[in-house]
């Protein structure tokens, strides 16, 4: 999630939160405000929503981790959905792919214990059902610096229209790979973003041999 799509969510968040306490007068309020004013202002995006008001919103009963991030959240198993119906899970999978098969199998990634979860406003907002959504590892070099052997990527295999320039996680030649797809001389390619092209050289996306299974929207990275 970059800048401006996390002020809108917190905008979008703080506006559910005056909605669910009564309106902007009533939370403004809790927070110490004579009206609902300021809170009305930080909806618009006209006053920044600062981190001593999300503090501030985080001491509240019925608001607590109301700010946490709208991408994953861990630490937290299936069995404590009930107490969190906003939430979404997505499963961490090992891909199986033969060459030449449009479909594709999944089993369970044991190295994960659990799967990562995402809000259930923040899939809406992205267009995206979880359900659709697959989490799986990163392995190798291939693709750094933009990502990282290890990292975690969730996959849309909703979204297999090929886009010049966007990651994809494709079957290639019965090998699941994550790849930027290039589109040159009416050609489509596989492309590494390592520098290092003798190493990791693109390679031709032809029809027969190179299938999407759906298009890379979320990474989780320990990289910082």
């Amino acid at each position: 999630m970059d800048m401006d799509d996390l002020l809108e969510w917190r905008r979008e968040r703080l506006q559910a939160l005056a909605n669910k306490l009564g309106g902007n007068a009533a939370l403004g309020r809790q927070l110490g405000y004579r009206d609902g004013a300021f809170v009305g202002q930080m909806i618009k995006g006209s006053r920044p929503i600062s981190e001593k008001t999300i503090a501030a919103i985080h001491e509240m009963h019925e608001a607590r981790n109301w700010f946490e991030p709208p991408g994953n959240v861990i630490g937290m198993d299936v069995k404590d959905m009930d107490q969190h119906p906003d939430l979404e899970p997505v499963p961490v999978v090992r891909i199986k792919v033969r060459a030449g098969i449009t479909g594709f199998a999944t089993e369970p990634d044991i190295s994960e214990s659990a799967p990562i979860f995402f809000r259930s406003d923040w899939l809406r907002r992205k267009g995206l059902k979880s359900y659709k959504l697959k989490a799986i590892r990163v392995s190798g070099h291939s693709m750094e610096t933009t990502l990282y052997d290890g990292d975690i990527v969730v996959v849309n295999t909703e979204d297999r229209e090929p886009r010049d320039g966007e990651v994809f996680a494709m079957n290639y030649e019965g090998e699941p790979v994550i790849k930027r797809l290039i589109r040159e001389a009416g050609l489509w390619w596989l492309s590494s973003d390592n520098p290092d092209k003798g190493r990791y050289p693109k390679k031709e996306c032809a029809t027969d041999s190179c299938l999407v299974i759906g298009r890379v929207v979320h990474r989780q990275s320990e990289r910082i």
